[in-house]
């Protein structure tokens, strides 16, 4: 991939932050955004898809410094503290079944713990210009995405409800005629959404983490893992595909972790923040070489510690 431009950019260029969908691997978007944070790179656009849509408001909403980044740190640490995903998947899915998808067993909690993580009910899209916030959705009446953000009188705790609204534990968001649903059931890197709404270079910080297939794994649950998996993994490509075809440069940082992480396992969530850093500073050395962020000749562990103990000396 091409390297970041060395000269400032141009009045109608328009870099885009895209942050994918992925459960409390979204932890790893907040250290890659750490990382970017320090070598001075400003998005003029956020746009996200589930986990990523949550992160990308919370960046709108406390701005792309370091005290906006401390506000986001919380919130994780935050989630982390609380229930949010009971991991009892089965039990969960059997009781949506019950209520026939029509009562939102979590969804008032998660609308709770959004507005007091900062994402208030009066926010609308038209707040944010620089950068603008789109929310990506899936619209199960269009059978197509839906961008929140679009539309800028669209308030942004509707299109982070409905951006993660992941069934079972949350269920479909009814929004006059739309039924909208997580957006990754269509745009899990909405590296797409982002070309139609004008980005012409994007970072995509994508949490897809495909394991070695069990051939020998038999039943429904590896068939519905593999499923999924053969979808995300082709959602990816062709919106990948596309934007080279379109020739839009696409820097696409794939954050992997060393275990696999449950949508709603958060236990890991400091050691997360670290990886994403780590692997963020190394996707930052390969598009500027020679290029060391890190304040002050610190080692980039270094330079997360000293930030994560004076988060902590703040919060605490």
């Amino acid at each position: 991939m091409m390297p970041f431009a060395a000269s400032p950019p141009s009045a109608s260029s328009r870099l885009a932050f895209v942050l994918g969908g992925g459960g409390a691997r979204g932890a790893m978007q907040v250290g890659a955004l750490l990382a970017l944070l320090e070598a001075n790179i400003q998005p003029d656009m956020l746009i996200g898809t589930s986990i990523g849509a949550v992160n990308a408001a919370m960046v709108a909403i406390h701005g792309f410094t370091q005290n906006g980044m401390d506000h986001l740190i919380h919130a994780w640490l935050e989630a982390k503290t609380t229930d949010l995903l009971p991991g009892d998947y089965l039990r969960i899915a059997v009781r949506t079944m019950i209520n026939s998808m029509g009562k939102a067993i979590y969804q008032e909690e998660m609308r709770a713990f959004y507005i007091g993580i900062g994402i208030r009910p009066e926010l609308q899209f038209r707040d944010f210009q620089h950068p603008k916030l789109y929310c990506v959705a899936t619209d199960l009446n269009r059978y197509d995405t839906y961008i929140f953000g679009n539309d800028p009188e669209q308030f942004v705790l509707d299109g982070v409800l409905a951006s993660a609204a992941i069934p079972p534990w949350i269920p479909p968001l009814r929004l006059g005629n739309e039924l909208l649903m997580d957006g990754g059931a269509l745009s899990n890197l909405p590296i797409e959404p982002a070309m139609r709404m004008g980005a012409t270079e994007i970072i995509a910080l994508d949490l897809f983490d495909p394991r070695p297939p069990d051939l020998e794994a038999r039943g429904f649950s590896p068939f519905i893992e593999k499923l999924l998996t053969s979808v995300e993994h082709r959602q990816v490509t062709m919106e990948l595909a596309l934007a080279r075809s379109r020739g839009l440069v696409v820097h696409h940082w794939q954050l992997r972790y060393h275990r696999s992480v449950p949508v709603w396992d958060f236990r890991d969530t400091e050691d997360l923040f670290q990886v994403g850093y780590m692997q963020g500073m190394a996707y930052l050395r390969q598009k500027r070489p020679g290029m060391n962020p890190a304040t002050q000749g610190e080692s980039h562990r270094q330079t997360l510690q000293a930030w994560w103990r004076r988060f902590v000396e703040k919060f605490r």
